[in-house]
């Protein structure tokens, strides 16, 4: 089982890395929520890992934090919710807010996540509801925290040639349907923002 990795950032194209450890360079992907608190390019980082090995892949999951990949494990023993879905909803919202929409039967803000139905979201509050009433905010990202991943400034130090066509890819690669992730990203888009402050911004508007 691969849990962590330490190493240096060699690409970052949302949702997915590659960090180089000892040599070997690794694909992983994230949820935007982590991939938003990880350094440039070029630069060092530490990922938490879920390990995913099928008959036809073997799979990389990171997470910024031990919490979040927790919550993501939650998420795949839910009937129905396999591991691009529980990524789908970890970055359309924090662990914090997802875990304010199952205690509140949110289930009208669940079903604006891609692939997530209503009969999923109902699944998703009845099935996790009592699962996630002892998770408080010390085991989750604190309100803060989660400030930080959706208001601060992060720089990609990447070819930013075509910031617009990569935010929609990643946000394809997420679930959304490509007419919905164009849309989304025309709506938020200013001049001068790059990449990933413009999936950060449709995906806000999208909830």
């Amino acid at each position: 089982m691969i849990g962590r990795l330490r190493g240096v950032l060699l690409e970052k194209q949302p949702p997915e890395v590659l960090i180089e450890v000892s040599g070997v360079g690794y694909e992983v992907q994230l949820p935007m929520s982590s991939f938003y608190a990880l350094p440039d390019a070029g630069q060092e980082a530490i990922i938490y890992t879920h390990f995913v090995v099928r008959e036809d892949a073997q799979l990389l999951y990171g997470f910024a934090d031990k919490h979040e990949r927790a919550m993501f494990r939650e998420l795949v023993k839910v009937n129905g919710v396999g591991p691009k879905l529980a990524l789908a909803i970890l970055s359309g919202m924090s662990a914090n807010q997802f875990v304010q929409c199952i205690h509140n039967d949110a289930v009208t803000t669940l079903v604006k996540l891609p692939g997530v139905g209503k009969k999923t979201a109902e699944r998703l509050v009845v099935e996790m509801k009592d699962r996630l009433k002892n998770w408080t905010g010390a085991d989750l990202l604190t309100p803060e925290a989660d400030k930080m991943v959706f208001e601060n400034e992060f720089t990609n130090s990447a070819a930013n040639h075509n910031a617009k066509d990569e935010a929609i890819s990643a946000l394809v690669s997420l679930g959304y349907k490509p007419v919905l992730a164009e849309k989304a990203i025309q709506q938020v888009y200013q001049e001068g923002m790059d990449c990933e402050a413009l999936i950060r911004s449709s995906l806000k508007s999208m909830l």
